[in-house]
């Protein structure tokens, strides 16, 4: 199952960016022999200042066709790291190719996309920064793949 990082903004050279590189190599390496990945980011930018509306019409260009849609937002559902893992391993066993994360920009994901989203979750009932948002995003699907892999890096 191919996973995509759809994401309102451009992450240049930073802490973040080598998080979020790291991760996203390591899922790939780790859930290549689960069916997981490769993981891919697709950055998109509103440069008219459209706002929310903007942003959404330019995620929904870079979700692949027949892609199961899952958001990260404030309102959506609070994971354990295993269950997340779960989570993933039940959409590719029920045969999903395309999984793609949504993750909107300062303002959030406009109202008509996330009713579009077959799942949603949060990393909490805080705010965080969209950006930190694909760095948390990026390290817990590494988590998932070794959790699935029986792997040593998650402990509970």
């Amino acid at each position: 199952m191919r996973v995509h990082l759809c994401v309102v903004g451009r992450l240049r050279a930073s802490p973040e960016r080598d998080l979020i590189d790291d991760y996203l190599d390591r899922f790939g390496k780790q859930g290549r022999a689960l069916a997981l990945g490769p993981a891919a980011e697709i950055e998109v930018e509103d440069k008219k200042g459209g706002g929310m509306e903007a942003e959404a019409a330019l995620l929904t260009r870079a979700i692949p066709s027949g892609a199961l849609i899952c958001t990260l937002d404030e309102r959506g559902r609070q994971l354990s790291s295993p269950d997340f893992a779960g989570l993933l391993a039940k959409w590719r066993d029920a045969g999903r190719q395309d999984l793609a994360f949504v993750i909107g920009g300062a303002d959030g994901i406009h109202p008509d996309l996330r009713a579009r989203a077959d799942h949603s979750i949060s990393f909490g009932a805080m705010v965080w920064p969209h950006m930190l948002v694909r760095v948390m995003l990026a390290e817990q699907l590494y988590r998932a793949a070794t959790i699935l892999a029986g792997g040593p890096y998650h402990r509970v």
